[in-house]
């Protein structure tokens, strides 16, 4: 495990949890080393706050980002960030508890918000933040130009994760049958999975209207974070 301790919180306690089940996983088409290494990344939780990898590799990459060094159970006490404008797409993870102490902290969710049509004025937000959401949206590069459009231009950021295989390229699972994340006995509709993601998912990005992508990883191939800078 390359993450020793959880960035939220402090913790080096960690427990591993199995997240994928067979049909998930024959739908996937996944070897064993990529079986390993998604249930790493969503399954593994720190004990005392439950974070999960993504998230802690959210955290981790949003304090880089704006030049903190230290935990996040301090950063989002830190006056200096508190005019942050920040917009979090679908909660993301257990990073949405932490989020949320922030003063300019703006959480939506689907069905009630759509990524693809935000309804937000342009250039109203320092960060945008989602976790594992836009492999469900329909069209992805709109729902990524949309999250453009609302950032602040030249300093804004986009960070977010997607179930990424690294040695695959990005493929859509138009023509092929519905397959769903979330868990097992609870399948849902906003749950089906449009886009299975691979190494060339940074393409989306730029051509959604970024001037950047840059990828960040925290545990490799598990945890991997891209940031697209309007």
């Amino acid at each position: 495990m390359g993450i020793s301790s959880c960035c939220c919180c402090g913790s080096d306690r960690f427990k591993d949890n199995k997240v994928l089940w067979k049909k998930l996983i024959d739908d996937w088409q996944l070897a064993q080393y990529e079986i390993d290494y998604i249930n790493q990344q969503q399954g593994l939780c720190c004990l005392e706050c439950g974070a999960n990898i993504r998230s802690i590799a959210l955290a981790a990459s949003l304090m880089k980002l704006l030049g903190f060094q230290g935990l996040l159970k301090d950063f989002i006490q830190d006056d200096s960030f508190h005019k942050l404008q920040i917009l979090e797409i679908n909660k993301a993870g257990t990073l949405t508890s932490w989020l949320l102490q922030l003063p300019g902290h703006r959480l939506i969710e689907y069905p009630e918000y759509d990524m693809m049509n935000l309804p937000f004025r342009s250039s109203s937000f320092d960060i945008v933040i989602h976790s594992d959401t836009l492999e469900h949206v329909e069209h992805p590069i709109r729902g990524l130009s949309e999250c453009r459009r609302v950032l602040q231009k030249g300093t804004g950021y986009c960070i977010f994760t997607v179930p990424l295989i690294v040695d695959r390229l990005t493929r859509t699972r138009y023509g092929l049958p519905p397959s769903y994340h979330g868990v097992e006995s609870n399948l849902q509709n906003d749950h089906l999975v449009f886009t299975e993601y691979g190494a060339d998912a940074w393409v989306q990005v730029i051509k959604a209207g970024f001037s950047e992508c840059r990828i960040i990883s925290h545990d490799f191939p598990a945890s991997n974070v891209l940031v697209g800078v309007a």
